[in-house]
């Protein structure tokens, strides 16, 4: 049997109604701004995929490349997966990425 307290003196922690209200003073957000997803030159192997990723994720970029060599190795996804990412990821300082820079020479071609 598990005893149950019927007449507690515990305080009661508030009512359900109780509305909180803090002043936009008093609340302050210290998140960075959000980050870009992008390929880094700095620290890169191939192209800057894992390490983009790796940066854009907080995560180390050991741990993105040991994913991509995984999906390699056992599904065969990672490689096509590491190159739509180099060709959809724009590098850092750049205004686009090599795909749209691709199709905007392209339709400046065809006009």
């Amino acid at each position: 049997m598990i005893p149950i307290d019927l007449g507690g003196s515990r305080p009661q922690a508030g009512v359900m109604n109780d509305t909180i209200t803090s002043s936009p003073e008093t609340t302050t957000s210290h998140q960075p701004a959000p980050q870009s997803l992008r390929r880094d030159t700095s620290d890169k192997m191939l192209a800057g995929v894992a390490s983009g990723l790796a940066r854009y994720l907080d995560v180390d970029v050991t741990l993105v490349r040991i994913v991509f060599a995984v999906l390699s190795v056992v599904g065969g996804v990672g490689v096509p997966l590491y190159l739509a990412c180099w060709l959809l990821i724009p590098e850092d300082g750049a205004a686009e990425s090599v795909a749209s820079e691709y199709m905007r020479r392209w339709q400046d071609r065809s006009r």
